[in-house]
């Protein structure tokens, strides 16, 4: 009986627990964690992916290098899920925190071989965390937000690590504009809303200096009939989302028609129908008409006579913004038209070619609460890539505007912070005094990685930040991206919006406490071979 071998789980599962599956973790971690590292920093390599449909990305944002990456390990996973969610709540600081969340893994990782228990790991780094950001709250500083240059300086140092730095200047206002327009302020409340109201159209050819912020809203359409007007000053704009033809019944429907004359009757009713739609349209004397659905060919010969430049099956969200801008309201049936549902704010309406496509531009809007970001650039790689950098740009502006509270780049908050934590730590009793250590440790992982982004000598270079460091006053030393030598970041203006940099400490570490938590990995999954049997323990 003793003899027997008890099968509890199922055979083809593979299960790995204890020390190995910790080590296994921090080493995926780290993996993911090297490829991102050289994206750090004004002087950041650019990574190009090759995507399974065979297109090319190209770009040193974190999130999208991971976002393209397959991995197979679920620790590897988790680690690409908390880069998109840096990004989802902030938009900046994607490389940072993978680069964090890897090393707090790694320093962790002597711990574990000294028969620590994790538990008490991931209460230190806990105790940590706080107060890393009691930290940041005190060495925080408040900003004017409506200091245009103050703004500017914060804009450029997001965009500075990014592809786009050479033409900095250019992308900070366009950034900085749009954002500006779309902020909304209801009953105390700021909305600032950038993926539904700032959309970026690009447009390959010319050269990225063309770009600009339309005031206004553009759309990729032509008008409906080649003889309607092409340019209108100050247009009055009826916005539609039903279709200017004639019903079909819904059900299929016969008609069985006895007479000829019937069947003439049955168009007739048809025109009628058409015709009546389109005098609801006129009777408000519209310029404009967009409509998301269609415009028949009888409905256009009556807009026409009236003089109303119609344009057919625009987007849902370009009709939002189009509304936003003008002041128009969307109506949804043609007979609860009223006079307030007309919009004025729009000074200038044309229709232009850009390369081989028309555009329609709906520009210099009174008060635009919507606008549309237009890029120009030579080929659409370059141009996705731009556009993720102002996607970046912009999340960095509205996190300044709704939390306005700024932290010094380049490193120093790191070190400041770090050398609050080693002073902190000689307080502390018992075990947990060595973890928290460790963590101060870790955050010296940022300038590191600037310096060695630069190619300087790092251990020089970062000893000497530490010495610096302990002097009185010089808690804004940080390290300068672009030379890799020691500089002020207050006199060379490189800041961080509060928000990224509290997001990047919060992710990082509860990614570092969620992985050091795990110590069974059971993965079993049968999958049916091509024969159809069943696989194996080795079956993948």
């Amino acid at each position: 009986m003793f003899g027997q071998q008890v099968l509890v789980l199922n055979q083809n599962i593979k299960r790995e627990s204890g020390r190995k599956v910790q080590t296994g973790n921090i080493n995926a971690a780290k993996t993911i964690a090297d490829v991102i590292r050289t994206c750090l920093g004004p002087r950041a390599m650019m990574k190009m992916l090759l995507d399974p449909m065979g297109g090319i990305v190209m770009t040193n944002d974190g999130n999208a290098i991971l976002r393209e990456i397959q991995v197979q390990h679920p620790a590897a996973k988790s680690m690409i899920e908390i880069s998109r969610t840096q990004d989802e709540e902030v938009g900046d600081g994607t490389t940072s925190v993978i680069i964090l969340a890897g090393e707090m893994l790694s320093v962790a990782e002597q711990f574990l071989e000294q028969q620590m228990h994790p538990t008490v790991i991931i209460s230190a780094y806990r105790r940590a965390l706080e107060d890393m950001l009691d930290t940041l709250k005190e060495i925080s500083i408040p900003v004017d937000t409506s200091d245009r240059s103050m703004m500017l300086k914060i804009v450029h140092s997001a965009i500075n690590t990014k592809a786009l730095s050479r033409w900095s200047e250019l992308a900070c206002s366009i950034a900085l504009d749009a954002v500006r327009t779309v902020e909304l302020e209801e009953n105390g409340r700021k909305e600032i809303d950038i993926k539904k109201y700032a959309k970026v159209e690009k447009v390959p050819g010319g050269i990225i200096e063309d770009s600009y912020v339309l005031k206004g809203v553009m759309v990729n359409k032509d008008v409906t009939h080649p003889r309607m007007r092409r340019v209108i000053k100050n247009p009055r704009i009826v916005l539609l989302d039903c279709s200017l033809e004639y019903k079909k019944g819904e059900s299929q429907t016969d008609i069985e028609i006895s007479k000829e004359e019937d069947f003439a009757r049955i168009l007739q009713m048809e025109e009628e129908y058409i015709q009546q739609i389109c005098e609801d349209v006129i009777r408000l004397k519209p310029d404009l008409l967009f409509t998301e659905k269609g415009i028949s060919d009888l409905a256009q010969h009556y807009l026409m006579k009236a003089n109303i430049t119609a344009i057919r099956r625009v987007r849902k969200t370009d009709n939002n913004r189009i509304a936003r801008a003008c002041g128009a309201r969307i109506v949804s049936r043609t007979d609860e038209l009223r006079e307030e549902d007309v919009g004025t704010g729009a000074g200038l309406f044309e229709v232009k070619k850009i390369g081989d496509e028309y555009f329609t531009f709906v520009t210099e809007c009174k008060d635009p609460k919507a606008c549309t970001i237009l890029l120009r650039g030579a080929s659409k790689e370059i141009l996705a890539e731009v556009e993720r950098n102002l996607q970046d740009a912009m999340q960095v502006c509205r996190n300044v505007l709704l939390d306005p509270l700024l932290l010094l780049g380049g490193g120093a908050v790191e070190m400041a912070v770090s050398k609050r934590l080693m002073e902190r730590s000689r307080a502390l009793t018992g075990v947990e005094q060595w973890p928290y250590r460790a963590v101060a440790q870790a955050l010296e992982v940022i300038p590191r990685t600037l310096i060695q982004n630069c190619g300087a000598s790092t251990i020089r270079v970062l000893t000497s930040l530490r010495a610096k460091h302990t002097q009185e006053n010089s808690g804004s030393w940080g390290v300068d991206g672009e030379t890799g030598c020691l500089s002020d970041m207050s006199v060379l203006g490189i800041w961080e919006p509060f928000a990224v940099k509290a997001q990047t400490y919060k992710t990082a570490m509860e990614t570092a406490i969620l992985l050091l938590r795990i110590d069974d990995i059971v993965s079993g999954h049968k999958k049916k071979d091509k024969d159809g049997q069943m696989g194996g323990p080795g079956a993948e």
